[in-house]
């Protein structure tokens, strides 16, 4: 059996609202079901929230509704503690099926298709030594040669050793210098139980990846958590033939 979990909750500081804000006409939320639901892979869809606004949003693609508990429905709670809390309430409901395989989506992450869970499914099965499959976007300018911190006198620093890329000497500014910059860009990941069930020996820092871990192509995507994303995000669905609901 292969189910889908969704979680998303109430509470945003950066973007209140931001899980059902309105993205070419339908709430942010809405796209990660709608993928799901037309898949004929997917068995079952789960929404993990404590947020009434989400379920009324949501309840149309007929999903079974896990209540979160408050402990993990605050800022400061893991997307890995609620994956794996959402699991095993997936299982204690689906106790006389055997669940094969797991969909986790987030309710503020909208660039998904029907074709991307598919192929990340398929790829599974025939690769039975991954841990997982997840989307995957190119972003070179984000280079970790990059990034910045401060330091105790507010100068930027260097927020990762340059010796870690090889010689300083020979390193550029140029984005592409140091190769391709993959990262997990949250729209879509697809995991087998033993990474929920043992979550404390998965690779940093989305633990429920597990370790071995299998990119799945996409590009421009990412999970929503600021306003100004909005319209990278509805370029992107336009482009995957999403059209304006008006």
């Amino acid at each position: 059996m292969i189910i889908s979990i969704m979680i998303g909750r109430k509470g945003s500081r950066g973007f209140p609202g931001k899980n059902t804000s309105k993205i070419l006409g339908r709430s942010c939320c809405e796209y990660p079901l709608m993928a799901a639901k037309k898949s004929k892979l997917i068995d079952q869809l789960f929404v993990a929230t404590d947020c009434n606004k989400i379920k009324k949003v949501t309840k149309k693609y007929n999903p079974i509704f896990i209540k979160r508990p408050k402990i993990l429905n605050t800022n400061k709670a893991l997307g890995d503690d609620v994956f794996k809390y959402s699991y095993l309430e997936a299982k204690k409901i689906l106790s006389d099926k055997k669940i094969n395989f797991i969909v986790l989506l987030f309710a503020n992450a909208p660039s998904i298709t029907t074709s991307m869970i598919d192929r990340g499914i398929k790829f599974l099965k025939k690769n039975k030594k991954f841990d997982s499959v997840v989307s995957t976007s190119l972003y070179n300018m984000w280079s970790p040669l990059r990034a910045r911190k401060l330091d105790k006198s507010g100068k930027l620093v260097p927020f990762v050793k340059f010796e870690y890329f090889g010689n300083p000497k020979t390193l550029n500014c140029d984005r592409d210098s140091q190769g391709n910059v993959y990262f997990a860009d949250m729209s879509l990941s697809i995991v087998r139980p033993k990474c929920l069930d043992n979550l404390k020996n998965g690779l940093l820092p989305q633990k429920w990846m597990g370790k071995k871990i299998a990119p799945l192509f996409s590009w421009g995507a990412g999970d929503i958590d600021y306003k100004w994303q909005v319209p990278g995000v509805e370029y992107w669905l336009k482009k995957n033939g999403f059209k304006n609901r008006t």
